[in-house]
């Protein structure tokens, strides 16, 4: 199957024709639903930074952007049979509701249908054994779906807000990263820094999962299921360094590509 965007407009029109090789994988990242302005216009919105998806195209996949909607067990399976890897991306918090916990008062207001769609899509994917990566809050969303909780405001446990500078401002912390897991594999350094942005964390472990990297405070900074050909999640924000975590979005494309491979010899 080949993707083209192409057009018979004349050269120097400023068309632009694009071509993807058969064998680049299609990778869905969940967006964002929150109010958003756009010239005259101030409607519910869905959208996703460029960063998210530019990672993606660097690393050799192709990016699809998947909308919170309602959503079952059959709409999910309907859209992953179309991807070939899925990205859970950052945003709100997840309501504290989905963990037997009442709201602390900075815990941002629920968007339960977002909650609802990246929940179905995760748990049809590691039904399937399709490459998955969270981010952020993909990785707390991966944590609850598996029945664990979350820690609602950091510095009410480590004192200071060292992961979240707030006003749009990433702070960069050291994470150490155990060896023998992926995500030794895909980053092998013993220690890196990473861009934080998040006042909420990993509590109790959900089912499955294998804690794979800490920083120094304790706090739980990636974690990934052993028997899947790729589920990895990270607290962090790969997708704003480029240069350090392209190895992150390479590792799941190149799952990705395998994962089709498979399905088409089938």
């Amino acid at each position: 199957m080949a993707f083209a965007l192409s057009s018979s407009a004349p050269t120097g029109s400023g068309c632009v024709t694009l071509s993807v090789s058969e064998t680049a994988p299609i990778i869905g990242l969940t967006t964002y639903l929150e109010q958003a302005q756009t010239g005259v216009w101030d409607v519910q919105a869905a959208f996703l930074p460029k960063v998210y998806f530019e990672a993606v195209y660097r690393a050799g996949g192709i990016p699809v952007l998947l909308p919170p909607q309602p959503v079952d067990a059959g709409v999910a399976a309907t859209v992953l049979d179309a991807l070939d890897g899925l990205i859970i991306t950052g945003g709100k918090d997840v309501d504290p509701a989905r963990y037997g916990q009442r709201p602390h008062p900075t815990t941002d207001a629920p968007r339960p249908e977002r909650d609802a769609w990246e929940d179905a899509l995760l748990t049809a994917a590691i039904e399937r054994e399709l490459p998955f990566l969270g981010i952020c809050r993909g990785l707390q969303v991966l944590n609850v779906s598996r029945g664990g909780t979350l820690i609602q405001h950091l510095p009410d446990v480590v004192g200071s807000t060292r992961y979240n500078a707030r006003g749009g401002v990433f702070t960069v912390n050291e994470v150490a990263i155990d060896g023998g897991t992926k995500l030794a594999e895909l980053v092998p350094d013993a220690a890196v820094g990473v861009k934080s942005y998040h006042h909420q964390a990993i509590d109790e472990v959900g089912d499955g999962l294998l804690v794979t990297a800490r920083s120094d405070d304790g706090t739980i900074q990636a974690v990934e299921l052993p028997d899947h050909p790729f589920g990895v999640a990270v607290q962090w924000h790969p997708e704003e360094d480029a240069a350090e975590d392209a190895r992150l979005f390479a590792g799941l494309v190149d799952a990705a590509r395998a994962h089709r491979a498979a399905k088409g010899s089938e």
